[in-house]
């Protein structure tokens, strides 16, 4: 990569060591991978010691995602059929409150490792996937990833439309999905 787009640096603010890379980006970006290490996007013509005081300002963040990370790592992820076989009997328990719109058949059941999700629905191919990840995740916290996954066969993004679907089914989803952010 040339000096101009992509530079990579090693930084250390306080205890906080992290990778500083330049790129042609309009904001700062802070990201905390899965392994705990810090990474930081810049603009080309961003000071490194903006990128440091940015860095120092979220410390507590980035302690927090650290944490999350490790405890994320921590728990070990299922087998792939068994998790499979509980989101597929999450979705078949939940379609009934989808049938009378959407058939009598429900999509398509899908499991993956994923990082920055706990659920896709591809609308086109009648198909929703679920992160292992979930797995782990409270009863209640995985109904409603499912019934989220499923209302996006009805309406696609997370247009208030949306969120009364969400609502209809679950009344109580807001604290559902808090299980989710707690982790």
């Amino acid at each position: 990569m040339g000096a101009k787009d992509g530079a990579v640096s090693q930084r250390q603010v306080g205890e906080i060591c992290y990778q500083l890379v330049r790129r042609r980006v309009k904001n700062l970006n802070l990201r905390v991978r899965a392994d705990g290490t810090v990474a930081v996007s810049i603009p080309l013509r961003v000071p490194a010691a903006q990128a440091d005081a940015f860095v120092a300002s979220h410390a507590a963040w980035i302690e927090q995602a650290r944490q999350r990370a490790a405890r994320r790592a921590a728990r070990p992820l299922p087998d792939r059929q068994e998790a499979l076989d509980r989101f597929t009997a999450l979705v078949e328990a939940a379609w009934p409150a989808f049938a009378s719109r959407l058939g009598p058949q429900p999509p398509a059941v899908r499991v993956r490792a994923m990082t920055s999700r706990w659920g896709v629905c591809a609308p086109a191919k009648r198909q929703v996937t679920f992160a292992l990840a979930l797995y782990g995740m409270p009863l209640a916290a995985q109904e409603y990833v499912v019934v989220h996954e499923l209302c996006h066969l009805l309406v696609p993004g997370h247009s208030p439309a949306f969120w009364e679907q969400v609502a209809q089914r679950l009344p109580d989803w807001k604290a559902r999905r808090a299980l989710l952010r707690d982790e």
